[in-house]
């Protein structure tokens, strides 16, 4: 049995010793009880400053109930607080923390079921009022309803914000316009919402995009939206275009000769979540400690460099292509703190100049009967591009 089933008794005992002493005071009755619950932050959050002006906390909470006969607890709310507010900085509520998970459930439910012994993950993306700064702490207040009883309470979750300011690199790619896709702040992209257990769980894909080049019209395929599996990679707007080491560092991996797939077909399925399963060719460079640059993809044959090479910033390392775990061209980068994808984390970074145009689905980017609209040129400096964005290097 477990030691904690013996608790009830033990406040039993003491209660009789304090009636003894103080028979006219009743003990004070919680407004909840104490959930059996692990709460954790694995990674503490950094700011950054996104494309909407916004700046932003990115991090995970882990729940998990403890006890398997405690039963499915159905987590209700979340609160977190900065530093010593009173007020919470955000709540979600019900139907909301749903929305935080990687897997939604389709039809809206009050709370997330946690089972006995079991863990869900809640993915936070936090906006900061305008002109705030950061906190130092947050902290978490989550509340649940057990199968019986009174509601159930965990707070005082706290965790550090590291006041580390992000990677600020030059642009990935070469002239032209690139679509932002499945990229920070969003939760349910394969990228963000893919936790990696290897030893530990972590998320190498937590700040990663998908760029995909546009061309004038902001397409991103010639081909007819009913005809993309008859498409060849020359057909894609990015394909084939240099890929850039976005500031100066040494080459710490690369591999160079696998084949493209063809476009719009499902990608062999990876033996294992790694490095070499996953990106077909690529590069990691490090460009500064602990600090590593992944891009995953590239056209065969195309790779400039090799494992120990110093480059410079700007330099063509490789083109766009679509190796590895891929089913359409377009370059994945990331930013972790290993080189390795398995056990490492992705990390925050800003693009230190880029011409802003709007924000476009995929799905119009995907069909050439769709008029595509974009803002006039913003030029931005130092900002993180959110997933959805229109990008213009020059």
């Amino acid at each position: 049995m477990k030691s904690r089933r013996y608790l009830p008794g033990l406040a039993l005992v003491a209660w009789l010793a304090g009636a003894q002493a103080q028979a006219t005071v009743a003990p004070p009755v919680p407004a909840f009880a104490q959930a059996p619950v692990e709460v954790r932050v694995p990674q503490p959050p950094r700011p950054t400053v996104a494309t909407d002006g916004a700046t932003h906390l990115a991090y995970e909470l882990h729940v998990t109930n403890f006890y398997k006969d405690t039963g499915t607890l159905i987590l209700r709310r979340v609160s977190v607080y900065a530093d010593d507010d009173a007020a919470p900085l955000t709540s979600f509520i019900d139907a909301q923390v749903n929305d935080l998970l990687a897997h939604p459930a389709d039809v809206a439910r009050d709370g997330v079921p946690v089972e006995g012994g079991g863990r869900v993950v809640l993915f936070l993306w936090l906006d900061l009022p305008a002109g705030a700064r950061p906190p130092k702490v947050l902290r978490h207040q989550l509340e649940f309803r057990p199968p019986a009883g009174p509601e159930q309470q965990v707070d005082g979750v706290l965790t550090a914000v590291d006041t580390t300011p992000p990677i600020v690199i030059g642009p990935p790619l070469g002239t032209g316009r690139w679509l932002a896709h499945e990229g920070p702040g969003n939760h349910l992209s394969h990228h963000w919402g893919s936790p990696v257990a290897n030893g530990r769980v972590t998320i190498p894909q937590r700040y990663a995009v998908d760029f995909f080049g546009l061309d004038g019209a902001g397409h991103a395929v010639r081909a007819a939206l009913d005809k993309l599996t008859e498409s060849t990679n020359a057909d894609w707007a990015g394909y084939g275009a240099p890929v850039l080491a976005v500031a100066d560092g040494v080459v710490r991996d690369a591999r160079d000769g696998s084949p493209d797939n063809r476009p719009m077909t499902s990608p062999p399925s990876p033996s294992e979540l790694t490095t070499r399963s996953l990106m077909g060719n690529f590069v990691v460079l490090e460009i500064a400690p602990k600090v590593f640059v992944s891009y995953a993809h590239l056209r065969p044959g195309s790779l400039t460099v090799k494992a120990g090479d110093r480059v410079k910033r700007g330099a063509v390392i490789g083109l766009l292509g679509q190796s590895g775990a891929a089913n359409a061209p377009h370059l994945h980068f990331q930013v972790t703190d290993a080189p390795t994808f398995e056990e490492s984390e992705g990390l925050p970074f800003v693009i230190d100049r880029f011409d802003y145009l709007g924000r476009e689905p995929v799905s119009d980017a995907l069909d050439q009967t769709t008029k595509v609209s974009s803002g006039p040129p913003s030029a931005r400096r130092d900002q993180t591009p959110l997933d959805g964005d229109v990008l213009e290097f020059r």
